[in-house]
């Protein structure tokens, strides 16, 4: 259940609460109420903060409280940390007492199963009615290092990274990673069970907060995953989000090529793309990227220059670089020579650059060469890789200065991470990584990401049903998409009379099969009337299919054929795919998919961005083929998929492109299912 974001909800008392209360403090180290209550007292000098224990007493060296109601004043945020049992009654007591936030550790809920579900669904509707909010449960915690907040299993190193985490232990791993990093976190929320506060209602709030300057997040389930787009968008800020892909949609059964090739993962990729968010897979990889994003500069191209002292490293930094699609171009002379110019005479300069000793030598090699690079508009930016870092002293230190003064993108790997350099480089945002793949990575968040547009969704069209083949093919013609001429037939003579109609060579399909293709039912280049005889009594042999479609042969010789498919995933809405193989789709897997629906121009984009693209554009001397067509194509049936809530799926597979134009040869649409 998400947070009803048409109503605005007050989340100062979540994270800047004027006094605390810790329901189920314990003065016993290694439980949650230790945890809780320690931190709490942390931020003693800022609020006022009650520790609550129905055993009275004392805990670390304060009066503890029987209950919420005997609390000298109402709490505005109380974070409960009871067993599941006794959650909904912790809850009305803290509403009662006048909180407004409620941080729900307790766990054994909505993740127990159906019961738990329940429960927390009957306790939001009491939080929503009091005007309160509840972080949880199964929840980490909250922390917040400007309010000096800290009510979590574990404190947080101060920094410019916000994080919401579906996760606690990943949180405490991404910690972990940033502080190696020399970066911090300035807010914290533990998502939990996501029972009432989601992802999307916190996104604001941390774009809202003047430390925070990057945000980083790990989701499993996105409730509204377009809403949650939006909100990335629109935040003003960076957002790195790591997400396993799992949702409601991870459970389903893809009933058709187009639900086996859109992947959860592929359609969180398409919101990201559309929302200019970063997507990571680990822990790494996000704390890669947030550094990434404190940088100062942006990468504008392609091009990178790498230069080391040492063969090994940069010949294997120009492999990961070459693997992720980056460009490193050969340097022209002039700038070669330059580069030679202060190396060795067995110094390799054409681009990755090996010092050959050069940097052993004189360390002022490492900013001098890489402002030559930078300076000769010849790369977009450098990557150090190697041993910089190593040599210490104060010429490293002042050299690392150096290379932190240069106007351009630079991202550092060294074996020496933990080096007075690497801590002067970071402090003047320059990214510097423990290992060649964690750089190339960082080097690729670097790249503009520009937020395009998260699609409205239209009007619902009438839903006159599409069950079966032809009113597929009546509802892929409705949206103006051009289909080879067809005619149901169910007899021999019917199938003789067609076929002449309209001219061998024909294609004849078995219809009532999902996928007609896989067990032979579809028959290509029928060339006259006796081979048609004969086909169709070995097709009635095997089959027996209640009825048949003869179809005019389409110029397939003259074109390629994709796949492009619309399917309703259960959190982002519909999505829209293209990939190039038509039937054999699946066995390429060179497929694009956005969220829908798309213009001509996106579509267009969507088919540049495949592998095959060259095979539309013109390849080995073939002349190009109809991209515009294809891609109004691709357009209609997205905006035909937007339009109808009630089709889980439409599909074109193959449409042909050819130099003249685009046709559908199948057509396919999959009925919604009642919702589990």
């Amino acid at each position: 259940m998400a947070g009803d974001r048409t109503t605005a909800r007050d989340f100062g008392a979540l994270f800047a609460p004027g006094s605390v209360a810790v329901l189920g403090a314990s003065g016993t180290p290694g439980k949650w109420g230790y945890a809780l209550a320690r931190g709490a007292l942390a931020g003693e000098h800022r609020r006022a903060v009650y520790l609550v224990n129905r055993a009275g007493g004392e805990i670390l060296g304060r009066p503890a409280h029987r209950s919420l109601a005997e609390l000298p004043e109402a709490p505005e945020l109380v974070a409960v940390a009871v067993p599941a049992a006794g959650f909904e009654d912790a809850v009305d007591a803290a509403l009662a007492a006048g909180a407004r936030a409620i941080v729900g550790i307790s766990a054994g809920l909505g993740e127990a199963g159906p019961d738990g579900r329940r429960r927390e669904r009957d306790v939001v509707a009491r939080v929503r009615a009091a005007g309160a909010l509840l972080l949880g449960p199964n929840c980490l915690g909250v922390s917040d290092a400007h309010a000096e907040l800290s009510l979590a299993w574990a404190g947080f190193g101060a920094g410019p990274v916000g994080l919401i985490s579906q996760s606690g232990n990943l949180a405490l791993e991404i910690g972990e990673l940033l502080r190696g990093r020399e970066l911090g976190i300035s807010r914290f929320a533990s998502l939990g069970n996501q029972a009432d506060v989601d992802a999307t209602d916190l996104l604001p709030v941390f774009a809202a907060d003047e430390p925070t300057r990057v945000i980083g997040l790990y989701v499993e389930d996105f409730r509204d995953g377009r809403a949650f787009a939006r909100a990335a968008r629109d935040a003003g800020k960076p957002v790195v989000l790591m997400s396993a892909g799992r949702s409601a949609a991870g459970a389903r059964i893809a009933h058709g090529h187009t639900g086996a090739l859109v992947s959860d993962g592929r359609v969180i990729d398409a919101a990201c793309r559309a929302a200019g968010v970063v997507r990571v897979a680990t822990p790494r990889e996000l704390a890669d990227a947030a550094q990434a994003l404190l940088a100062p500069r942006r990468l504008t191209g392609p091009r990178i220059g790498v230069i080391g002292d040492g063969g090994g490293h940069v010949a294997l930094a120009a492999d990961v670089l070459s693997g992720l699609g980056f460009e490193l171009p050969a340097l022209s002379t002039r700038v070669a020579a330059d580069v030679a110019a202060m190396l060795p005479p067995n110094a390799t300069t054409a681009n990755p650059v090996d010092f050959a000793g050069g940097g052993e030598r004189d360390v002022t090699t490492y900013p001098r060469a890489a402002r030559v690079l930078l300076a000769s508009g010849e790369v977009d930016a450098v990557l150090l890789t190697g041993y910089f870092g190593g040599y210490g002293g104060e010429a490293e230190r002042r050299a690392a200065e150096d290379l932190a003064c240069l106007a351009a993108p630079l991202v550092v790997h060294t074996m020496h991470a933990d080096a007075d350099a690497a801590s002067v480089l970071r402090a003047h945002g320059v990214p510097v990584c423990r290992d060649i793949e964690s750089a190339a990575r960082t080097l690729d968040a670097l790249r503009e990401r520009r937020a395009g547009a998260v699609p409205e969704l239209p009007p619902a069209a009438p839903s006159p049903g599409a069950d079966g083949y032809w009113a597929a093919r009546e509802l892929v013609a409705s949206a103006g998409i051009e289909l080879m001429a067809a005619r149901r037939v169910r007899t021999a003579d019917e199938a003789d009379r067609v076929a002449a109609e309209l001219g061998f060579p024909v294609v004849v399909k078995a219809l009532g099969a999902l996928h007609k293709s896989d067990g032979g039912g579809v028959l290509v280049g029928i060339r006259d009337a006796t081979v048609l005889r004969r086909e169709l009594r070995a097709l009635h042999a095997r089959l027996a299919p209640a009825e048949l479609s003869i179809e005019a042969m389409a110029p397939v010789e003259d074109g390629v054929e994709l796949i492009v498919g619309t399917r309703r995933d259960p959190r982002f809405g519909p999505v829209v795919l293209v990939g190039v193989g038509g039937l054999y789709a699946e066995i390429l897997d060179d497929v694009a998919v956005a969220l829908a629906p798309v213009d001509a121009d996106g579509a267009r984009e969507l088919l540049l961005s495949l592998r095959g693209a060259a095979l539309l554009t013109g390849a080995r001397g073939r002349p190009p083929l109809a991209i515009a067509a294809a891609a109004d194509a691709v357009a209609a049936l997205a905006r035909l998929g937007a339009a109808r809530p009630d089709l889980d799926e439409i599909e074109v597979n193959p449409l042909l492109v050819t130099p003249s134009g685009a046709v559908a040869l199948d057509a396919r649409a999959i009925a919604a299912r009642a919702p589990s």
